[in-house]
């Protein structure tokens, strides 16, 4: 995988396979392009498709759930099977059996936990079951070593709002650093508030951010990605390190 200077890589979403490979251009290379599993009707189909995707992106793309619905997991898994790509997203309880299915031994696979509401605790009972259940919330420190001993590389905090969770992101953060972990803020990320949003990252010290920035910058006309938007995206970043 991509990394500016080893700190960010950017994660937006693809409408297309030409659209993924001016998106990927726009970010210099670094980035991953997200298409989301939830878009196809069989595993089968969504490996077909991705590995075009693949082919134009250098196997940068990220395997998305879909919103983060949990009942994608499975669907995520049967395709890291069949799928050499570099991103996969997952919900907390299933970065364990992912892993063991990736045909790429150094796929990154990232686990979805939630806000709790209360900054150092946050919520991993994000899967398909779980999300019924009374609220597992955790230490943040003791969710990094779960995905850790899971054989995950990062925790997703979704959905952050942009900076309303600005305290929780920075505790979330801050435990990454100490932790020499990845970390991949998602929802409600705009051109507006990116900037604000990188520097309150990075100068906590988190080794390596992934900001997952979509549908603030697809045009609802065309369902594509706006090149000119992770150009900016990406000057933003190359000003901040």
């Amino acid at each position: 995988m991509n990394y500016y200077k080893d700190r960010v890589c950017l994660n937006v979403l693809a409408g297309s396979h030409q659209n993924a490979e001016e998106c990927y251009a726009a970010a210099d290379r670094q980035a991953v392009i997200g298409v989301l599993s939830s878009n196809y009707a069989t595993v089968e189909e969504a490996v077909r498709d991705m590995k075009s995707y693949g082919e134009r992106t250098e196997g940068n793309i990220s395997v998305g759930l879909g919103g983060g619905n949990p009942m994608q997991w499975k669907a995520v898994a049967d395709i890291s099977r069949a799928l050499s790509a570099s991103h996969f997203n997952q919900v907390f309880s299933a970065v364990g059996y992912t892993r063991a299915c990736v045909i790429d031994p150094n796929a990154h696979i990232n686990a979805l936990v939630s806000p709790s509401g209360t900054p150092g605790l946050v919520k991993i009972s994000t899967g398909p079951l779980s999300q019924h259940a009374p609220d597992a919330v955790i230490p943040v420190e003791t969710a990094i070593a779960m995905v850790k001993e899971m054989g995950g590389n990062a925790l997703k905090l979704f959905p952050i709002h942009g900076l309303q969770c600005r305290e929780e992101l920075l505790a979330v953060a801050k435990a990454c650093a100490k932790e020499h972990f990845i970390l991949e803020p998602t929802g409600g990320i705009r051109l507006e508030n990116f900037e604000e949003l990188m520097r309150l990252l990075l100068d906590t010290g988190v080794p390596k951010i992934i900001p997952h920035v979509y549908s603030s910058i697809i045009d609802p006309a065309t369902n594509q990605t706006r090149v000119d938007d992770v150009k900016e995206l990406s000057r933003i970043i190359h000003r901040l390190l």
